[in-house]
């Protein structure tokens, strides 16, 4: 399990295997090597010196849909970090209450 933190600096969640869990326990995501794709194949972003952050020049990638596993019991957050500078032609990957 890796704990994971979006390009910002505030915690999302965990990586345990290929799947994305947020920080309360929901199953959002599925990874492609180090992208990460939604439940209905959407890309959503990427990992990069591991924190979530989201490409935009491929937002209309699609990969394979998914039916997300039943939810988890969710734990307390870690604290968030500084985030980092962001890379041109590239956004935050979304909060885990948009998705």
């Amino acid at each position: 399990m890796q704990s994971l933190w979006r390009w910002g600096g505030e915690y999302f969640g965990y990586r345990d295997g290929e799947d994305l869990w947020t920080q309360d326990g929901r199953h959002v995501g599925k990874f492609n090597g180090d992208e990460v794709y939604g439940s209905d194949g959407c890309y959503l972003g990427e990992l990069v010196n591991d924190r979530l952050i989201c490409n935009t020049s491929k937002r209309s990638w699609r990969s394979y849909s998914f039916a997300p596993y039943a939810g988890r019991v969710g734990y307390v957050a870690f604290a968030n970090y500084v985030g980092f500078a962001m890379y041109a032609g590239h956004e935050d990957f979304p909060a885990p209450e948009k998705l």
